[in-house]
């Protein structure tokens, strides 16, 4: 799927991941705006690669939360990605001097997508039950539903270990 070739709506199976940072309200409330606004450029911008350079999208950001999609085609690096964005963003925020950490929560399913906004600035996004879902995943760091496990390569699913109940995999160095 070429995400930014989309002009008329579909529908297609998609690795959803949103993430966001614990301790981002402290940091609002103790930070100037100018900085806040500072540091969430430079976060995005790492995230953003990270997803961008293994097929996936950053669909949009609000405040500190972040969505993202990848292909069925792409699972396997779509969680492999996430993982990079937890990993590799979490370094950057403690360079930063940060306390803050990510939470990444993913679901794979059937996914509406299409071109949304205003008329003339309309920007690709998802819609439905799967993008829902993700959203409501509990993660204290790194999550998935056993739908995105089941889709994965034996190797990739070594990387993680189930959590009941409500079922969910966890990356191997997340507590529970």
């Amino acid at each position: 799927m070429n995400w930014y070739d989309i002009h008329n709506p579909v529908q297609s199976d998609l690795l959803i991941g949103f993430y966001d940072l614990t301790g981002y309200t402290r940091l609002c409330r103790d930070e100037d705006d100018n900085k806040i606004l500072d540091l969430m450029t430079g976060y995005f911008n790492l995230t953003g690669t990270i997803i961008a350079n293994d097929n996936g999208i950053l669909i949009k950001t609000i405040g500190d939360a972040g969505l993202a999609a990848f292909t069925a085609a792409d699972i396997d690096r779509g969680v492999l990605a996430f993982r990079r964005v937890k990993s590799e963003g979490d370094a950057w925020l403690a360079a930063q001097g940060l306390k803050c950490r990510g939470i990444v929560k993913l679901n794979f399913g059937p996914v509406a997508c299409g071109l949304v906004g205003a008329p003339g600035r309309e920007q690709f996004d998802t819609y439905g039950h799967t993008v829902n879902t993700a959203a409501l995943v509990e993660s204290n760091g790194f999550a998935m539903t056993p739908q995105v496990f089941r889709k994965l390569s034996p190797e990739t699913r070594k990387l993680f270990k189930k959590h009941t109940p409500p079922v969910s995999y966890i990356a191997l160095e997340d507590r529970h």
